[in-house]
């Protein structure tokens, strides 16, 4: 026997199920936000201010500071809740009952007759003919002799020419990458064959040129070439420094400073530092 006390599984499932709420969008979507006022501002906010205080000072978005946890005011007043964003487009032809009660039908508009192409080759050929020359005198020979040219030429004229049906429009793709030459190095090997032949031809030209004798110099030949000597100056020095001997010898003789000399000269593609004087470059 069941519990009388308990509720029975098979019962609970007969009960009223919840009805689900409807919301309507101010429901779902905060109000839009205004722009912050005097009232608006509480003690230790980041918009509060000392001295005078005004509605317009909340306006001005370089005034303006972000507080702790919003966005940015942006300080423009939004419309009410029955503003309707968006342009309205007002129907003017009356909707579906008058599109199918009155149809309108496009009325195509009178042609006007097809004007002929003046033919300019054979009024300047008649003119020329008749002896006129000057711009005016073709002018009146135009209004004189006005040729058109007739409906059979003009369309020739005008209609695009024949294209053949097999044409093929468009840029021509380019040629697969050869891979299989690429792999087996052929481009390596025409080049060798290449240098080869070009190496054959060079040989066989040296061989065909005909060896000329020995080519003698000639005196305007050994002037051409001939260079005359230029003699160095001394460099100048004033005159009472010419006997002065110097004030520091470090050589006992000029032999030794001349065989340092020749050292240091020997040296000088070793060595480190401007004047060559250093440690020597390789150990």
């Amino acid at each position: 026997m069941p519990d009388p006390g308990k509720p029975r599984k098979d019962l609970t499932r007969w009960k009223k199920k919840k009805q689900p709420v409807h919301r309507t969008v101010s429901q779902i979507c905060p109000p839009p936000r205004r722009p912050l006022t005097v009232v608006d501002i509480r003690p230790g906010m980041e918009n509060e201010r000392l001295g005078v205080v005004r509605d317009s000072m909340f306006q001005n978005p370089l005034i303006v500071k972000a507080e702790l946890g919003k966005p940015r005011e942006r300080s423009c007043s939004l419309p009410g809740v029955n503003f309707n964003y968006g342009l309205y487009i007002r129907g003017l032809d009356g909707g579906v009952p008058e599109a199918i009660g009155h149809w309108n039908v496009f009325k195509q508009q009178p042609t006007c007759p097809h004007e002929l192409t003046r033919n300019y080759i054979a009024m300047n050929r008649g003119a020329v003919k008749a002896g006129l020359v000057t711009a005016r005198e073709n002018m009146l020979y135009r209004e004189l002799n006005d040729i058109r040219i007739n409906d059979q030429e003009d369309r020739r004229q005008k209609e695009p020419p024949p294209i053949p049906p097999n044409m093929t429009f468009g840029i021509r793709s380019r040629p697969s990458t050869p891979f299989f030459d690429l792999l087996q190095h052929r481009y390596q090997q025409l080049w060798v064959q290449e240098q080869k032949a070009t190496q054959q031809a060079i040989k066989m030209e040296k061989k065909q040129k005909v060896i000329l004798g020995k080519l003698y110099e000639t005196r305007s030949s050994q002037l051409r070439k001939y260079k005359p000597p230029v003699k160095l100056d001394a460099l100048w020095h004033m005159p009472h420094f010419k006997k002065v001997a110097p004030h520091l010898a470090t050589f006992p003789t000029e032999a030794d400073r001349q065989r340092a000399l020749q050292a240091h000269k020997e040296e000088h593609a070793v060595r480190q530092g401007t004047l060559r004087m250093g440690n020597y470059t390789h150990p």
